[in-house]
């Protein structure tokens, strides 16, 4: 994970050396690394990368440091994968197009969140919010794109979501109805993604995504409100976003503290910067955010596999998140909220007894 961090900072963050040839000969030392790996250490590495949403951007960077490092084997071995996974990429990408022109175009108004985030990356499934009713969706996924629904777990159900089986798609295309959050209890909020949406083109394809304000919330909802971790595309994606993009930050406010999670909001892009500038990179802040984290100098820890938050600040900004609510009289939030420590510990009981929390969370 150090040396995948590494490679992912330097070559993509601020101040980060780039892939061109007189940049790349700095990670020489991580190349030999990689390169000197057996076969199925090897795997493991690139399987790493794929969990983290960084399987693309790693081969790439690979592919650089290999050409002017003379390594042809690596270079021509990373070429090869690259082409296979942008072939898959591209495919998925043209599917999901047209799943979103075809909700649009009978009246269900929709933004791609998170799944875009990671380009040249893809994430694992392919989420959408929409305004639009449900019955409305389960229309247009059925009748027109001859998708079919897949059980719904508890926490689908509180959060009012729907995960659907596309032919020829394969990828799971999850669908958020309405409500944004772990137990649905995100209502103003979540319609700014619709209201606010913009157009992003990727791979030659115009999709709607969020703004960038509210693709920050939606990823702090997601990472230290729901998983308590991390994947290290979230420290890149969101690096290179606020070097790249104009982000508001009084309108970033506005968005967070309609769902009550400024504190939550603060703390994911502290944690980013805290984490991208111990690899080498920048992530500039202004003092209003760092002020506002929580536990900034505790960091992330590597731990099963991913970056994970500490359970204390978790817990900490869920007690503030549900403060907020009962002072400012959001009876939704109110009432959902408390749902989430009982549904966790159900998953967390049911993991330890079958292996998994399907069904659950």
């Amino acid at each position: 994970m150090d040396v995948l961090s590494r490679f992912m900072v330097l070559a993509y963050c601020e101040t980060g050396i780039g892939t061109a040839s007189e940049d790349v000969e700095f990670l020489e030392p991580a190349l030999n690394y990689v390169a000197g790996l057996e076969p199925s250490h090897l795997a493991e590495f690139l399987d790493l990368a794929d969990v983290h949403h960084v399987l693309v951007r790693t081969l790439t960077v690979l592919g650089a440091a290999a050409g002017v490092a003379g390594n042809d084997r690596m270079g021509e071995w990373c070429a090869e994968r690259l082409a296979d996974e942008r072939a898959h990429i591209q495919h998925s990408l043209g599917r999901l197009h047209a799943i979103c022109e075809a909700l649009e175009s009978r009246g269900c108004p929709v933004s791609v969140i998170k799944s875009l985030d990671h380009w040249p990356d893809l994430g694992s499934d392919l989420d959408l919010y929409t305004t639009a009713p449900q019955g409305r969706v389960e229309q247009v996924m059925r009748e027109q794109l001859k998708a079919h629904p897949i059980e719904r777990s508890w926490g689908d159900r509180l959060a009012n979501k729907w995960n659907y089986r596309v032919p020829g798609l394969c990828e799971l295309v999850e669908i958020h109805v309405q409500f944004l959050g772990q137990t649905g209890e995100h209502s103003d909020m979540a319609r700014r993604v619709v209201d606010r949406r913009v157009k992003k083109e990727v791979g030659g394809l115009v999709f709607r995504v969020p703004a960038p304000e509210e693709r920050i919330v939606i990823s702090a909802l997601q990472r230290v409100y729901r998983h308590f971790y991390f994947r290290l595309c979230d420290m890149i994606d969101f690096a290179v976003l606020l070097e790249r993009e104009d982000v508001a930050f009084p309108e970033l406010r506005r968005s967070a503290d309609l769902a009550g999670i400024w504190p939550g909001v603060a703390t994911f892009l502290a944690l980013i910067q805290s984490y991208v500038e111990s690899y080498g990179g920048e992530v500039s802040l202004p003092r209003e955010v760092l002020d506002s984290a929580r536990s900034r100098g505790v960091g992330v820890q590597f731990a099963g596999g991913f970056l994970r938050v500490s359970k204390l600040t978790a817990a900490h900004l869920y007690g503030l998140q549900l403060l907020r609510a009962g002072r400012h009289g959001d009876l939704r939030a109110m009432a959902r909220l408390p749902l989430l420590p009982p549904l966790a510990v159900s998953a967390v009981v049911a993991h330890g007894i079958t292996g998994n929390d399907k069904g659950i969370w």
